[in-house]
């Protein structure tokens, strides 16, 4: 009770799988897809709670993956999280030469005998808007040191409730998918899970962003 004697707001049941509002469950568009790539997503804080963001939906369904929020991580708890045995981590992020401005170095050559051994590789995905995800590569110097991958003939996003700053700019789960995808050699297992997401916009869009 509070202390004019009027009843305490009930609070909203949460979901424990998806840690969203049990009235906006994403579960149910969950498909379950394994990888030989050893997925990371470092998510902003902003994005959390973010009900149009894609990570929580891609973590739940990539089998192994890890997601950890945060925007300026403590090195040593960083460098745990990059350190996995018999794995190379690798950061899914274009050269942005206009960095170099910022004081950030030039990144390592992506040596291309890994994107022929996925099981030794550690994808680094940032999940954030870009000037959030860039903000975060910038106050990360551990990420500066990894080789990058860029995405190359990339399929038109279909994340049409999220304003992009460029038509190549994909949702963190659509990006994710087709870098899986390529190194996999095999874009139809993750097919499952791009349609999911695809009717998770839908309903979105029906219900006026009320998820």
């Amino acid at each position: 009770m509070l202390a004019n004697g009027q009843a305490a707001p009930a609070r909203r049941s949460v979901c424990a799988r998806c840690a969203r509002p049990a009235a906006a469950c994403i579960c149910r568009w969950i498909r379950p897809v394994a990888s030989d790539v050893r997925l990371l997503i470092l998510q902003h804080p902003l994005e959390v709670s973010n009900a149009k963001g894609s990570a929580r939906l891609l973590h739940l369904s990539v089998a192994g993956s890890t997601l950890v929020a945060g925007e300026v991580f403590d090195p040593a708890q960083l460098s745990t999280l990059l350190a996995v045995e018999g794995r190379q981590a690798v950061l899914l992020y274009p050269d942005t030469p206009d960095d170099r401005s910022l004081g950030m170095p030039a990144p390592p050559p992506l040596p291309p005998e890994l994107l022929r051994a996925p099981d030794k590789l550690l994808l680094v995905v940032l999940d954030g808007t870009w000037r959030k995800s860039r903000k975060m590569l910038y106050l990360n110097p551990l990420l500066h040191a990894l080789p990058r991958l860029p995405l190359s003939d990339m399929p038109p996003s279909r994340y049409r409730i999220r304003k992009a700053h460029a038509p190549d700019q994909l949702s963190t789960l659509e990006a994710t998918c087709h870098a899986l995808g390529e190194i996999d050699g095999d874009h139809e297992k993750f097919l499952p899970l791009s349609r999911a997401f695809d009717d998770l916009i839908d309903t979105f869009v029906l219900h006026q962003g009320r998820l």
